[in-house]
């Protein structure tokens, strides 16, 4: 997932964190505007421990289907830190992958699905 984020991409305007339906709204210049579900977002962290250590080493995300963002923290100007209710706080989302993200979507969740079905692995904590 988001292995080549764009490299021309804009930087969001706004970011909202619906908690009670665990959605993160972001809004870019222009009235461009996605919606990601905490768990997406938890399921597709740049961090080590989600990505492994090199290409092919990705570790497979189970049971983050109730997940929560208990806290957005910003990063210089590049990007973001999620903090997740399961204690997940490593990685930082940068405006790029965020991007990356948000218009691929689709293709990364439909992977993600066929990877937990393959593994006979669930959603549901």
């Amino acid at each position: 997932m988001a292995d080549n984020a764009p490299e021309d991409y804009p930087i969001p305007v706004n970011l909202r964190l619906h908690r009670r339906s665990r959605v993160l709204e972001i809004d870019y210049p222009g009235g461009e505007a996605h919606k990601l579900d905490c768990e997406y977002l938890r399921i597709s962290s740049p961090s080590a421990e989600v990505r492994g250590h090199g290409s092919g080493n990705e570790i497979l995300q189970t049971g983050k289907r109730q997940v929560s963002i208990t806290a957005i923290e910003p990063v210089g100007n590049y990007g973001v830190k999620l903090v997740f209710d399961d204690g997940h706080d490593t990685g930082i989302y940068s405006w790029a992958f965020l991007y990356d993200l948000c218009v691929n979507r689709e293709r990364y969740w439909n992977r993600y699905m066929q990877l937990m079905e393959e593994a006979g692995a669930s959603r549901d904590p």
